[in-house]
């Protein structure tokens, strides 16, 4: 998605090329705070509330692929059910997913990233990585059916746009948890 070392995104769809490039909100305020802005989520009536996030490894260390980490993050997902995750795509230094309130009313999705992540990190199979998670991560909520598919499209091609392999459907480390309807 960058070239860059960063997990830093700044706000809306970006057009490059035929290329959409999709990049979450950045809060950089007057005291230089270079952190995701983690805005509520509007609940609609009798549409659902979904949401696109990125979570970053340490410094982009390119850690998150291995087929031994995946039953992993799996599993930390599986047992913080206060969101579900829907979609997702593992990248060496990054994923991508959609997720959705687990409980009514939702509870705090900073609350349950960091959760999950602390879970994966206890379990995680190589101690000497340690730390995994850059602190924040950055969301989005998808407002429509479209936006949701246009998104999961993009994110699905993620491994091909890096190199890793010719064919999105090769790229081992992707899946879907949970029927996400919109």
């Amino acid at each position: 998605m960058r070239s860059s070392k960063s997990c830093r995104h700044d706000g809306g769809r970006r057009a490059v090329g035929a290329q959409i490039r999709l990049f979450p909100q950045m809060d950089e305020s007057a005291s230089g705070r270079k952190h995701p802005a983690h805005h509520p989520f509007v609940e609609r009536h009798n549409e659902p509330i979904i949401i696109f996030l990125t979570v970053c490894s340490k410094d982009r260390k390119r850690i998150l692929a291995p087929a031994d980490v995946v039953p992993v993050l799996k599993n930390a997902w599986a047992n913080a059910r206060s969101w579900l995750v829907g979609r997702y795509v593992i990248m060496p230094d990054h994923i991508h997913l959609f997720c959705t309130p687990g409980t009514i009313p939702p509870e705090s999705l900073e609350q349950w990233v960091r959760y999950w992540k602390n879970l994966a990190s206890k379990k995680w199979p190589r101690p000497n990585e340690h730390p995994i998670w850059q602190r924040d991560f950055w969301d989005t909520q998808i407002r429509r059916t479209e936006n949701y598919e246009e998104n999961w499209s993009y994110v699905l091609e993620n491994p091909v746009r890096a190199g890793l392999v010719t064919k999105s459907e090769d790229w081992l480390y992707h899946s879907e948890l949970n029927i996400l309807d919109w």
